[in-house]
């Protein structure tokens, strides 16, 4: 990347910056060590999670992350609308496998596919323009107003209330876009799994239809649903940079995005961190998942 955070801050506004203010943020960023050292500093640090003080505001990055409320803020907006486009799509896959060929299943397979395909900034600004500037049913940005801040916050159940309006467009553009994915995944496991002898047979005992999908198809086409939906909560922490940034929420993934225009490497490392161990422990996870569903599976 071009630029130099230790001129970026020396600067300051100024034509030109000198040796001496550079020096001096050089040493405080350590970049006068051997790039060795450096890096034997940083593993230490990642493995105890002091990431360091950020470059913009010299302030701790563990403490803005967690203290800051962008944590709160993120783990709020993806875990819901994750939650939601798995249950969704995975509901209206089973139904989609089920009804092959009709009329619902090629409107669900077409809805998703074009729900999948649109750009997240692109459903944003239009579910902002629909919604907020046109209908004023929600308002286009931010998770709280910012009258809150200057004559204090109302009653907890209020402030439930409007989180939730501020919430409601960004879970909306989110849910759109992932749950196509989990219904295609969905459909296409099933279909495979309904055409077994087994469902054959379980039919032919007279089960309900409810039973067989959801107890006997649904169980045994389930691991690759579990892996992706496993893959989509290990990579919960990295926020959604393009959506937080277009309704301008305080998370980590506008947090992010703010860091690589400042060159806040520091935060941009804490973050990729937390993003790949996110993913690491989901995989693990997923794997442990599989020997409770599938019981031919087995670990020794």
């Amino acid at each position: 990347m071009p630029g130099d955070q230790g001129a970026i801050l020396a600067l300051a506004g100024q034509a030109k910056h000198t040796s001496t203010q550079y020096d001096f943020y050089a040493q405080q960023f350590g970049k006068n060590k051997p790039p060795l050292e450096r890096f034997v500093e940083y593993f230490q640090a990642m493995l105890t999670f002091s990431f360091g003080k950020s470059f913009n505001n010299n302030q701790p990055v563990i403490d803005q992350m967690i203290g800051g409320g962008k944590l709160v803020n993120t783990l709020f907006l993806i875990g819901s609308s994750t939650v939601l486009s798995i249950a969704i799509g995975i509901f209206l896959g089973v139904l989609a496998s089920y009804k092959r060929k009709s009329a619902f299943d090629n409107f669900s397979v077409t809805a998703a596919l074009t729900t999948f395909s649109l750009p997240t900034f692109w459903m944003g600004l239009t579910f902002i323009f629909l919604f907020a500037l046109s209908l004023h049913w929600f308002p286009t940005g931010g998770v709280v107003p910012s009258v809150w801040y200057e004559t204090g916050f109302p009653s907890l159940p209020q402030q439930i209330l409007t989180r939730a309006q501020y919430l409601f467009l960004p879970t909306l553009t989110l849910t759109l876009f992932s749950y196509g994915g989990y219904l295609l995944l969905t459909r296409a496991t099933m279909l495979e799994t309904l055409s077994e002898d087994y469902i054959l047979t379980a039919r032919a005992k007279g089960l309900s239809t409810r039973t067989i999908l959801f107890r006997h198809a649904f169980k045994n086409a389930s691991l690759p649903i579990v892996t992706t939906s496993a893959l989509a909560f290990g990579s919960l922490l990295g926020g959604a940079i393009i959506t937080e940034t277009v309704f301008n929420y305080p998370g980590l993934g506008r947090w992010l995005f703010d860091s690589i225009g400042y060159r806040d490497f520091p935060v941009m490392q804490a973050m990729f961190y937390i993003l790949a161990l996110g993913v690491i422990i989901a995989n693990f996870i997923s794997d442990l998942v599989y020997g409770i569903i599938d019981p031919r599976i087995k670990y020794e």
